[in-house]
């Protein structure tokens, strides 16, 4: 299911990378066809893990998988809303945010440490797509669209502050064990 997914996020991202290239904005038919899409990409998410948990299929590779697909889909939901004239250029940062933070990760070892499991972070992804699908549909205003998607960014910055604080608290507590 999650390689399902991850083809969906590859079809959306080549196709955004290219109607970038080549100034495409997507017909109304066609925005439709992406969110129908994007809502079973969505569906398929929300069954995955539980179904390799119930199979006992659950592993970190796939829990891995499933992560980078929804950053994935993210960015390519960020692409079409930008393509699409529904927001500007910033609504790209939604999507960004995980690649920044592994990146900042490579830079600063403290934030590459493991997060513990949290429902938080698994709604506000939920949240996030569905800002991102709802500001793709064709009759929504730009205005209200972006609003939507400020909303999901507000709540995405909240998120990744409270796992640096947490993981910088963390790193701090195990330096000062390791002078004790």
């Amino acid at each position: 299911m999650t390689a399902a997914r991850a083809a969906y996020a590859i079809c959306l991202l080549g196709y955004g990378a290219w109607a970038l290239v080549v100034g495409h904005v997507p017909s109304s038919t066609l925005r439709w066809f992406w969110i129908v899409g994007a809502l079973g990409a969505l569906a398929l998410d929300g069954v995955d893990g539980r179904l390799a948990r119930r199979l006992g299929q659950a592993s970190a590779f796939g829990a891995r998988f499933d992560m980078e697909t929804d950053a994935a889909t993210v960015l390519a939901l960020g692409i079409l809303v930008w393509i699409c004239d529904q927001a500007g250029p910033w609504v790209l940062a939604i999507g960004l945010m995980r690649y920044i933070f592994v990146g900042l990760g490579w830079v600063w070892p403290a934030l590459a440490a493991p997060l513990p499991p949290k429902k938080r972070r698994q709604a506000i992804c939920v949240a996030q797509v569905v800002a991102l699908i709802v500001a793709v549909v064709p009759s929504l205003p730009p205005a209200l669209a972006s609003l939507l998607c400020l909303a999901a960014l507000v709540g995405l910055v909240y998120s990744f502050a409270v796992d640096v604080a947490w993981l910088l608290a963390n790193h701090a507590g195990e330096k000062e064990e390791a002078m004790v």
